[in-house]
């Protein structure tokens, strides 16, 4: 997830378990159609950007990034993996590289399901590995439990948000611990509707810095994606920022269907994450097979804040 006007986001700037080799060893060698390179794929409302990296025999896996309208730039570090397997990421419709139509109806969870259908079918992928970040999960999730596809290996839900009551319910815990003056600032534009405002926005990069990414100076990655970011999607699905949401998804929740996912399951989490680890926690204890690993060094932006930690888990 990330925040709200290009200019204004730029100065913010964003906002030993081997899971991925847990399938059979048919599966994990299968050859794939894959071959690294990039191009465009044909979706509900336009066309999306992917890439492949690597060409590997292993599954591939398939990379669903955070905002939603955000783009694929923090997934770099995954690359690293393309040496066994290929790693696909795109960006989805209305950010980074893609198309970026200007059609409210589009930005629906239900649409990006098709989008994902989509790619899946375009690229051959009849076996992957799914790894969703932040919306990205809620997307996987989503995809899973309306589609009930085929061939999905394993999920990774990385800084998950499955339930956004939940996800708002910490958030105001966290903003609680924030300085008295820095609440009061945040208060006071919510009430008025003046989210665009420099004070806003600068009492919100406290919030970022402590719960959405710790390293100082902030990512090359975070920057890219400021530069290519989908506000129209993030306003209309989510809202103002991170820790105050307006849009359509406020309301998502499917913590109670988590018990349906019947595949073997990752859920990642900085220390610090905005996706609070005692959240996950609850998520993990809601599906049947799933595992959770809390990286201490980081927040939500778990991939860039310890990246070879991240690869290797």
């Amino acid at each position: 997830m990330a925040m709200t006007d290009r200019g204004a986001f730029r100065c913010l700037a964003l906002g030993g378990l081997l899971l991925l080799a847990c399938c059979t060893a048919v599966v994990e060698t299968e050859s794939t159609a894959l071959q690294p390179g990039e191009g465009t794929i044909q979706v509900p409302g336009g066309r999306v950007w992917y890439r492949v990296v690597g060409s590997g025999h292993s599954t591939p896996l398939l990379l669903l990034h955070g905002g939603p309208g955000a783009t694929s730039h923090a997934f770099r570090p995954m690359e690293r993996l393309a040496s066994e397997r290929p790693v696909v990421v795109y960006d989805q419709l209305g950010s980074g590289r893609s198309d970026m139509p200007e059609d409210p109806s589009l930005w629906s969870v239900e649409r990006f399901v098709q989008e994902l259908v989509r790619v899946r079918e375009e690229l051959g992928l009849q076996k992957v590995h799914i790894l969703g970040h932040s919306w990205g999960s809620m997307l996987a999730v989503e995809y899973m439990l309306t589609k009930k596809p085929r061939g999905v290996v394993s999920l990774i839900l990385a800084g998950p948000a499955l339930s956004i009551p939940k996800w708002l319910e910490d958030a105001n815990r966290l903003r609680a611990d924030l300085p008295s003056e820095v609440q009061a600032v945040l208060s006071r534009h919510e009430e008025a509707g003046t989210y665009d405002s420099e004070e806003y926005l600068q009492a919100s990069m406290e919030f970022y810095r402590r719960h959405l990414c710790r390293l100082d100076p902030w990512p090359e990655e975070m920057l890219q994606t400021t530069d290519q970011f989908g506000f129209a999607v993030y306003r209309t699905m989510w809202g103002p920022s991170e820790f105050y949401a307006t849009g359509t998804l406020k309301d998502f929740d499917r913590s109670d269907r988590l018990h349906e996912i019947d595949v073997p399951t990752l859920l990642t989490v900085g220390r610090y994450d905005e996706a609070t680890p005692e959240t996950a926690a609850w998520y993990q204890s809601l599906m049947p097979d799933a595992r959770l690993v809390v990286f201490e060094n980081s927040s939500h932006m778990t991939m860039l804040e310890e990246p070879e930690h991240y690869v290797e888990v």
